[in-house]
């Protein structure tokens, strides 16, 4: 009985696959640290109300012993509605027990990166939402591009930081016509890999990030975005749970690995959609 193998000892496992899986999801995926995040509370209901609040217009002048006339702030909301994501696969008893791999650190691994490209995912399928769009789907994008970006953003007083997710396709002709290398200005701040592999450099005072995660929503288009963290929201109720299930007459365990979540454009006007061509030339 000492070399059984039970269900018991495949519980002891989702702990580690759990964590391994929670460490390769915050590794590899870009999006979430360049968002609004949103924390669900239990039994808060499936929709988060978050408010929203206008760009405000400049003071005015007073003159001495003159009352201020009232500015009415009106707020609006974001409905973000959490929705369900997940991967399943089944764990043979033989593979389990008798594989020369970490059973363990490939599901792990797995599960984590599969978590993290449907969190990207969702959050750079919300670029077309973005009220101002520059390029067209066949050009190449251009600095000035990234240029005419900033200034749009700037010039609606978008409050900073701004971040540039592109597509390696889209980004590539203005890596290649870059005359000096990209240089991380603050390499002490590389903080996980997706910083340090996704990140390209800064130009035009936005942050530009590579990712395969944003949408190719055609054969020769791609849509990216330069855009403010209030941009874009993003819930998270749990970020990832391991369970498993018995199917003994297949001598297996069904392993899911699921997540709840919610996204949502924030402020329209606080992103511009950049069309490129998604072919490398």
């Amino acid at each position: 009985m000492a070399n059984e193998s039970t269900t018991t000892s495949l519980n002891d496992l989702i702990a580690p696959i759990v964590q391994e899986a929670m460490f390769v999801a915050s590794e590899t995926s870009i999006m979430p640290g360049l968002v609004k995040q949103f924390t669900v509370p239990a039994n808060a209901g499936k929709v988060l109300q978050v408010p929203l609040y206008p760009v405000q217009t400049i003071a005015s002048d007073a003159g001495e012993n003159s009352d201020l006339s009232n500015t009415e702030i009106s707020t609006g909301v974001a409905n973000i509605t959490l929705t369900e994501a997940g991967i399943m696969t089944t764990l043979t008893d033989m593979a389990r027990n008798h594989s020369v791999s970490n059973v363990v650190a490939d599901l792990g691994k797995l599960f984590g990166e599969a978590i993290a490209k449907r969190h990207d995912r969702a959050l750079t399928g919300l670029f077309s939402s973005f009220s101002t769009s520059i390029g067209a789907g066949g050009d190449e994008i251009e600095v000035k591009d990234l240029f005419e970006a900033y200034a749009t953003l700037k010039a609606n007083a978008v409050p900073g930081p701004y971040f540039g997710v592109f597509n390696p396709k889209a980004i590539y002709n203005v890596k290649k016509t870059l005359t000096n290398t990209f240089v991380n200005p603050n390499p002490a701040n590389v903080v996980n890999q997706a910083m340090s592999e996704g990140f390209i450099g800064r130009i035009a005072g936005i942050d530009i990030f590579e990712s395969s995660n944003v949408v190719e929503d055609s054969a020769t288009q791609s849509v990216n975005a330069v855009f403010s963290r209030d941009s874009l929201g993003l819930a998270v109720a749990q970020n990832i749970n391991i369970e498993t299930q018995r199917d003994a007459s297949l001598r297996a365990e069904e392993v899911v690995a699921s997540t709840r979540y919610g996204v949502s454009v924030l402020h329209n006007t606080y992103g511009v959609k950049i069309l490129g061509d998604n072919q490398i030339n």
